[in-house]
């Protein structure tokens, strides 16, 4: 009851309260935390806060859904009497580069449905030459021309769908939800049907989209609705609702009304089941023919609520992961890309920072070094209850292998939705060892359990945040982590204050919290440290005047700081980003950087010894540069130089490009870091090189290969796929890998895979 009380007593109340509040504690970890503080409280009492009320949209943008009257054919032509009857929404706003301007090109979007589909076709006037950077599905939308819908079915404005389509009638889809990350993933994959008609003047785009594939609840005759279009000759991007400039253009929160002359029926049965076989030959030492069948399926428990099931999961067919040159004293983290943990990720994985998720499903079926562990099967049940209310339930099985046994890994998740755009989130997971007879270890086992507030005011510009997660380890007992922070993004100010903290016996065994794993390498040792956390960002964007050759410059400065839980020095981090965005893409980005770091273990980054414990203070800067993207020849450049520890480091990074729209792809990145330290710490050229080349024969079929050479991690591999996606979520996969470890101190090892993989989904 207090936490609601301080939320809804107001902005400059709660910023003063907070600041108050800090003045009892100790100077030291808090000073750079008062000084924000202090700087954030007087801008709040002394300034107006833009911002237009999202409801407005709701009232001011409004339009009719009406039956169709005629069957309909999705072909991009719109010669059906429906689309002359139905409802035209023609007068699109700029959002990017600046907002409040009418867009110049016409839009044109009607809307209608049946039984089984519901229609949108638009008409994008004003385009020559367009700008599509690929045929392949789900990539790179927001750097081509296109047009999307987004979709909020429940009215909620914290979930909903995007669709998007390119005039080479390229479709992109995914989720979005409050736990979503900032930028669109597009891993959510689903059926739906659509054609585009290019013209001297114009193309012409049809959408049907299964209500079975949307989830909303029946009785429900409004509908939250919003229309983007990408104009990459102007780079510019418009919307059908004004839009501020500082948000992303698929945010809920500006949606406007759709209404139906009648709710839609709740749909019918809906299970669809997604068989595979998987065969092919795998050499290691010996060659092996191999073959694997399994099955997903996905039923329909209402028109709001999805299981999804897996039995004998294969993910031959995922990216391999783009390796990364570390100099960090920690893991690093990679995206998940299996798809049956991508679905409704935002659900599940949506709790705590990124340096901090209790949640992290590449610790599901995945070894420390990101090799397979077998699933045997998995079910998750995910989706609304009702408008305001969402859970989500998982549970997957893995198989024992020889160096860990079988694992039970069970999370549930729930998401209430409060006031206008706020949300309560809590979960629970568990992680459970079995014994060879299939038996429960009671000695090995991991449990979480934490809630979180996200308050998000009605305009989207302030956001608070609390969380109170809580672990039980076996033979390590009870541990917690809490967070507290808040931010405002404006027009031109932005700030954000965050302090989370973790005890040394909070652990997350299904999840991603990199700094509290300390290697020592003098006596090869990981210790698990608790640690505190205060993180301070304040940053202003100066946007020219509309016909100016530079959309922004973007000016931020950070500064973090940790402490161990007796309240050492950690680390400190201050940090200066400038970044100058032209209207022709390009862009300019300059970053200084004042480090002090407290070692309490020896740590190695080469061969030769490693660095003493003890204090080290080393700036860094760097200067990068991005092309038009636009163009058929982009390309990237960076260099950076400083002080490493108490050494010297100079980093190096170059990537060519080749376009050729919309077909090819073919890429080419360097990256070299030359680390020299004293004597007798010794001295390492870390070089990176990886190639990949996209080629698209058609909107159905893609040819992706991909190569990395990394003398950090000793290996050199090659992935080589080719898909057909001869029918909606159906493909057939060929598999290339080949893996070469170059270590001189281990023997030398080739492995190397050819797979064909067959899916096929049946729709009862």
């Amino acid at each position: 009851m207090g936490v609601m009380l301080i939320l809804l007593s107001g902005i400059p109340a709660l910023t003063t309260f907070v600041y108050l509040s800090l003045q009892t504690l100790p100077s030291t970890p808090y000073r750079m935390m008062r000084s924000v503080l202090l700087f954030i409280v007087l801008f709040v009492h002394s300034s107006f806060l833009w911002g237009q009320s999202t409801t407005e949209t709701l009232v001011d943008y409004r339009f009719q859904i009406q039956r169709a009257v005629d069957p309909l054919v999705v072909d991009g032509k719109l010669d059906e009497q429906s689309w002359a009857e139905a409802e035209v929404v023609s007068d699109f706003w700029m959002q990017q580069p600046l907002d409040g301007i009418k867009a110049g090109p016409r839009t044109e979007v009607r809307m209608t449905y049946d039984a089984d589909h519901v229609y949108i076709a638009a008409t994008c006037y004003d385009v020559q030459n367009y700008v599509v950077q690929t045929l392949e599905r789900d990539k790179s939308f927001f750097e081509g021309d296109g047009f999307a819908v987004i979709i909020d079915p429940v009215n909620s404005r914290t979930n909903g769908f995007f669709f998007g389509i390119s005039p080479f009638n390229v479709q992109s889809e995914d989720l979005l939800g409050p736990n979503a990350p900032r930028e669109l993933t597009f891993s959510w994959d689903n059926r739906w049907f659509s054609a585009v008609t290019r013209l001297p003047d114009r193309y012409v785009v049809e959408l049907a989209i299964p209500f079975k594939t949307l989830r909303f609840k029946k009785d429900i005759a409004t509908w939250g609705i919003n229309f983007i279009r990408n104009n990459m000759a102007k780079n510019e991007y418009y919307s059908w609702t004004p839009m501020p400039v500082n948000f992303r253009l698929y945010d809920l929160g500006y949606t406007g009304a759709m209404r139906w002359d009648k709710a839609p029926d709740k749909t019918g049965t809906n299970i669809s089941l997604i068989p595979y076989v998987t065969s092919g030959a795998v050499q290691d030492t010996d060659t092996e023919m191999t073959t694997d069948l399994g099955m997903d399926a996905k039923v329909a428990i209402t028109s709001s609520l999805n299981l999804d099931l897996t039995l004998n999961p294969d993910f031959s067919q995922v990216d391999v992961d783009v390796q990364q040159t570390n100099l960090t004293r920690f893991n690093l983290r990679f995206p998940e890309q299996r798809d049956f943990f991508l679905e409704n990720n935002d659900l599940f994985t949506g709790f705590g920072p990124n340096s901090a998720k209790p949640i992290f499903t590449r610790r599901i079926g995945l070894d420390e070094d990101n090799q397979p562990i077998p699933i045997a099967y998995g079910a998750r049940l995910s989706g609304n209850l009702n408008p305001d209310f969402r859970i989500g339930l998982m549970n997957i099985r893995t198989r024992a292998t020889p160096s860990q046994a079988a694992q039970n890994y069970s999370v549930g998740v729930f998401n209430q939705s409060l006031w206008e755009r706020s949300v309560l989130r809590g979960y629970v997971t568990n992680r459970q060892a079995h014994t060879a007879g299939n038996g429960i270890d009671k000695t090995d086992f991991g449990r979480n359990a934490g809630m979180e507030l996200n308050y998000l005011n009605e305009s989207g510009t302030w956001n608070y945040f609390g969380a109170f997660h809580l672990s039980e380890k076996s033979q390590i007992g009870m541990g917690n982590y809490r967070q507290l922070g808040f931010e405002y993004g404006g027009r031109k100010w932005n700030f954000r204050l965050n302090y989370y903290g973790m005890e040394d016996d909070y652990y997350a065994d299904m999840g991603f919290i990199p700094q509290m794993r300390n290697y020592d390498a003098l006596n090869d040792t990981v210790y698990h440290l608790g640690m505190e956390h205060f993180h301070g960002r304040i940053g202003y964007i100066i946007r020219p005047e509309n016909g100016s050759r530079i959309v922004a410059h973007d000016i931020q400065l950070r500064n973090t700081i940790n402490y161990y839980t007796d309240w050492s020095f950690m680390d400190n981090e201050l940090r200066l980003d400038y970044q100058i965005r032209f209207r022709n893409t390009s862009r300019i980005d300059f970053q200084a950087q004042g480090l002090d770091t407290r070692l309490l273990f020896h740590t190695g980054f080469t061969e030769g010894e490693p660095l003493q414990p003890g204090l080290y203070r080393y700036p860094r800067v760097s200067l990068s540069y991005s092309s038009d993207a636009r163009t058929g020849l982009p390309f990237r450049g960076e260099i950076g130089s400083g002080r490493f520890y108490n050494g010297y480091l100079t980093s190096y990074l170059l990537e060519l490009n080749l376009r050729r729209q919309p077909w090819g792809l073919f890429s080419l990145s360097w990256e070299q870091n030359d680390l020299s330290l004293p004597e007798p710490h010794g001295t390492s050229t870390l070089t990176l090189i990886s190639t990949r080349s996209e080629i698209n024969f058609s909107t159905n079929m893609f040819w992706t290969s991909f190569l990395q050479y990394n003398t950090q991690q000793e290996n050199f591999n090659i992935n080589s796929r080719l898909q057909w996606r001869y029918l909606p979520m159906s493909d057939f996969f060929v598999v290339y890998t080949y893996n070469y470890s170059f270590s001189p101190f281990i023997e030398t090892r080739r492995n190397q895979a050819l797979l064909l993989k067959f899916t096929y989904m049946f729709t009862i």
